[in-house]
């Protein structure tokens, strides 16, 4: 059992049924957010440390690579116990550093133009294991976590109770502590999940992956476009701001003669002009085996430009750590191939 996938309550309650005094529950987790392992809790008995090195493991897992950028990005492919890879990403700003964790091993989304869907999906990451990516990457780097970003492999809504815990938990004293409002979750729109999600009314920022104007073109690149369609992404966005009071963040793909026209462009303003939202323009990244190539310098620039003057709030995603395969799967993927 991984010490991480308890809240203090139900360790609490666990240590509670064994008889043990409830408050050692927080004197555990305290010491392993910390970042000691069993035995350097040395506020606790040692009958206890060998009860839960009987009983428990400390799901952190294995840096196995590390890739650092000219511009300071930090990529790191990270083992767990079952011998499973995931990728985080740990990037810094002026304001702080901010990690790009995965929620699952693989994705089964399909999205074409994203190197995590290659393999399909694997298996879900617990609370303590996407808490675990956090500490892993602390302890390597002996650097704090301001922001993160749920955001790597996999889809967050498509683990939604293991997602859900992650944030609660994260929130915590005894934890992380990290504000929801430093918290960002994308999705590629998973609509009553979105709705289930507003109803939660959590102050996290929310980022929707939409990447077309139409469902046509966008059931060419997201196989999820299949199920939901662009207008009930969008009714989803005002539902979940109508609720949160937090803006959405609409994450837009330039892939070159795909979604990257003039006429892309106003139609996107059209679908956006009455919402609250922000626009995160992504020109992709060439992938191999990944048909779709990335737009030009000029095609970007007119694509914001016409945003901008329709009165659309938009920016062109900061591109980090283009030398070190920073793109979800990327890495991973190249990794593998070695093998």
């Amino acid at each position: 059992m991984n010490l991480l996938d308890y809240t203090l309550d139900e360790l609490k309650s666990l240590f509670k049924e064994e008889g043990i005094l409830e408050f050692r529950a927080d004197q555990v987790l305290k010491g392993i957010y910390l970042g000691h392992n069993i035995d350097e809790i040395s506020n606790i008995p040692i009958v206890l440390r060998g009860f839960l090195k009987e009983k428990f493991s400390i799901g952190i897992p294995e840096v196995v690579k590390n890739l650092v950028s000219k511009d300071g990005t930090e990529k790191f492919l990270l083992k767990f116990d079952d011998n499973n890879i995931i990728e985080v990403a740990l990037m810094k700003y002026f304001y702080g550093n901010t990690i790009c964790i995965s929620s699952q091993i693989g994705c089964r989304m399909g999205c074409k133009f994203c190197a995590s869907c290659i393999d399909g999906l694997i298996r879900n990451l617990t609370s303590g294991e996407m808490i675990g990516e956090i500490l892993s990457v602390k302890k390597f780097t002996g650097q704090n976590i301001n922001k993160v970003v749920i955001m790597g492999s996999g889809e967050p809504l498509d683990n939604f109770d293991n997602v859900l815990k992650f944030i609660y938990v994260s929130n915590k004293e005894y934890s992380l502590n990290l504000g929801q409002r430093n918290i960002t979750l994308s999705t590629c729109g998973i609509v009553p999940k979105i709705y289930e999600l507003a109803r939660k009314k959590l102050s996290i920022n929310l980022a929707i992956s939409l990447h077309a104007t139409n469902d046509d073109q966008r059931i060419k690149i997201m196989r999820i476009a299949k199920s939901y369609t662009i207008n009930e992404i969008l009714e989803a966005a005002r539902y979940y701001f109508k609720e949160t009071g937090r803006r959405v963040t609409f994450e837009y793909a330039l892939i070159e003669k795909v979604n990257d026209t003039k006429e892309d462009a106003d139609r996107l303003s059209k679908l956006l002009k009455d919402i609250v939202c922000h626009v995160n323009v992504i020109p992709i990244n060439n992938i191999s085996n990944v048909c779709f190539k990335r737009p030009d310098v000029k095609r970007i620039n007119d694509f914001i430009n016409i945003l901008i003057k329709k009165g659309i709030n938009v920016t062109k995603r900061r591109e980090l750590g283009k030398d070190i395969e920073a793109s979800c799967g990327q890495l991973k993927n190249s990794y593998f191939a070695k093998f």
